[in-house]
């Protein structure tokens, strides 16, 4: 298991990074402009259009026989894939070793905003109301149904599925943030640890290596409960090993440019990791992984006679800008619970 240098890497993501992309609302206006740019190293195509007609398309980039398959923004309001999927193309399109040995190893086929509806309104759900990553069974929407037909097109053996998660996850055992999280998706209830599953679980083992040598203790391992309809798990079933990566919250990063940066590092090493393995069942490291664990509060006033308040974040476009306010969680138990920012107020 090859595991890049973290100087490296960190090398790699200033060079390459895509400036004119930055924040939490990335839609399909700001993305458009660089599918249109794509050189010739990139193949663009579009693939579908969503319910109100915004373009879907993929970049594809190398010739080898290893076919991987990445897409991002299933959910509209979550855009930190996205961005170090931009990073990632523009490191690929530079002469750089590492990239001309994924070019050599590889074929990587991107998604690079599979919602472009929901992205244009800052929404979980796409123009129809549906969540898409909850209709991988019943297929009724016409974005399931584009990136089913390119995951058939492309039969790829490994995916990735980038996602945000939010800011109330911790790695269990620390006072960290789940800066980064991973999974390997279960196939059915029991959990079985199918090849396909140990598989995945390999790729995830080496994207961990790396990270935690550049932000140690702050990745965590999502839950594995098997949902039925949800996108990653029908994937796997299918027998496609589907990397789950959810971009989370790094202190002081609520623009989710830090977690952007830490994104790319893990793509790559994933990337790189397929393109020079010549096995993938090396997997027990994955279960060293500490669980996510709902730890957070956005902020909590303190007061000494113990009645604590707790608030979350909670964004919303106002006059075409993205704004966030606090909301006072009324149901959230926060007695164990700790805040990205805490305010102690002192008994007069």
């Amino acid at each position: 298991m090859e595991i890049l240098n973290p100087n490296t890497v960190k090398n790699l993501f200033t060079t390459h990074r895509e400036t004119s992309l930055f924040g939490k609302w990335i839609r399909h206006q700001d993305i458009l402009p660089l599918l249109e740019r794509s050189p010739s190293t990139l193949q663009l195509s579009e693939v579908g259009r969503s319910v109100e007609g915004r373009s879907i398309s993929t970049v594809t980039f190398g010739n080898g026989p290893k076919r991987i398959f990445i897409w991002s923004q299933m959910h509209g309001n979550e855009s930190t894939g996205t961005k170090a999927l931009f990073d990632l193309l523009n490191l690929l399109n530079s002469d750089s070793e590492i990239s001309k040995v994924i070019a050599s190893k590889c074929r990587l086929i991107f998604l690079p905003m599979l919602n472009p509806d929901g992205a244009e309104r800052y929404t979980r759900v796409n123009a129809n109301e549906v969540d898409l990553n909850r209709d991988a069974v019943d297929l009724s929407q016409v974005e399931s149904k584009i990136l089913r037909k390119v995951l058939a097109d492309v039969h790829p053996q490994f995916c990735f599925n980038l996602h945000d998660q939010r800011t109330i996850f911790g790695v269990e055992g620390t006072t960290n943030p789940a800066t980064l999280s991973f999974l390997a998706p279960s196939e059915e209830v029991t959990k079985k640890l199918t090849n396909g599953r140990k598989e995945t679980m390999n790729v995830i083992v080496a994207m961990n290596a790396l990270v935690q040598q550049i932000i140690p203790n702050h990745i965590g391992r999502y839950t594995d409960e098997f949902y039925p309809t949800a996108t990653g798990d029908n994937f796997q079933k299918l027998g496609y090993n589907t990397i789950l990566i959810e971009s989370g919250h790094y202190p002081e990063d609520y623009v989710r440019e830090k977690s952007r940066e830490f994104t790319f590092y893990a793509l790559l090493q994933g990337i790189y990791h397929i393109a020079t393995a010549d096995s993938f069942f090396d997997y027990e490291a994955y279960f060293s992984i500490p669980n996510n664990d709902k730890l957070f509060l956005d902020v909590i006033h303190r007061y000494q006679n113990g009645k604590n308040i707790g608030y979350l974040y909670k964004d919303k476009i106002l006059k075409n800008r993205l704004v966030s306010h606090l909301v006072k969680e009324e149901d959230y138990d926060i007695s164990n619970k700790m805040g990205h920012m805490e305010i102690v107020f002192e008994a007069k």
